[in-house]
């Protein structure tokens, strides 16, 4: 007999770039998981931790060896990555490990440059501007 992953409902797991500030705002830590030729290509997230996709896991789960100090269960992530893809993917994982607060960023650090870039998104004048310092290199 196979046991479920998760043993809750999961809420929407994903932010749109519109919720990014707001998010910042209400306590979620940023988790930039770039590599750092895309970092330094890219330029970095302002107040982000810069983790490795590889280990990202085992440092936001608490109770660990390899857990970053102060982690709880219910710390809030929000997972940034060079497009959404592999931080949506460690975003189910942190859920299975029992970590239900974790976030990612739709379309990750290359939807926040083309939030700086494009007119036409949801947010106001003072998120624009915070989205480009943000993403500036």
């Amino acid at each position: 007999m196979s046991h479920p992953v998760t043993t809750r409902r999961i809420g929407v797991l994903s932010l749109r770039v519109d919720e990014f500030l707001p998010a910042v705002a209400a306590g979620h830590r940023v988790v930039d998981i770039r590599d750092q030729r895309e970092r330094d290509t890219h330029g970095v997230i302002a107040g982000a931790l810069a983790i490795d996709a590889a280990i990202v896991v085992d440092r936001l789960v608490p109770d660990t060896a390899e857990s970053l100090r102060g982690v709880t269960a219910d710390t809030r992530w929000l997972l940034v990555g060079a497009d959404g893809h592999d931080a949506e993917w460690l975003t189910w994982h942190l859920h299975a490990r029992g970590v239900p607060g974790a976030r990612f960023l739709l379309g990750g650090h290359r939807a926040l440059r083309s939030a700086r870039d494009l007119g036409h998104r949801p947010l106001s004048a003072s998120q624009r501007r915070d989205l480009a310092v943000i993403s500036a290199h």
